[in-house]
């Protein structure tokens, strides 16, 4: 099983950019399906990007559809989120996640994902 370590987390003005990367443990993180998720003060965690195994498939959330990019390097054992044209409602800890059989349908379920990372904050000024 992966173990999952993000980093990339900031303050940073409103219209800025962060890039956040989770780095993974482990000989298996290529054949895991991985995903972003945030989770604001006061309210229910969030699903923002996924990405397949192999990078050929992602999706997003709508809010975040065309600002964040999600992306992975199988070689690296890393997943990043490109997070562009940043709004203070961005404001949240990011958790990466790692899933071993969720089918794209259900990629944007917190419980179908099997390991959490311990987050990093984000937090947009405006």
């Amino acid at each position: 099983q992966v173990q999952l370590v993000e980093s990339g987390g900031g303050l940073v003005q409103a219209g800025g950019s962060l890039r956040l990367s989770c780095a993974a443990s482990g000989r298996t993180f290529s054949s895991y399906t991985m995903g972003w998720f945030r989770q604001a003060p006061g309210k229910e965690r969030e699903f923002v990007a996924a990405i397949s195994w192999s990078g050929g498939m992602t999706l997003y959330a709508d809010s975040v559809k065309g600002r964040f990019t999600i992306s992975r390097d199988n070689a690296k054992n890393t997943v990043y989120l490109q997070m562009n044209s940043l709004k203070p409602d961005d404001t949240a800890i990011y958790y990466c996640a790692a899933s071993s059989g969720a089918l794209p349908n259900a990629w944007g379920r917190p419980n179908e994902y099997d390991v959490w990372g311990q987050g990093t904050q984000v937090t947009v000024s405006s």
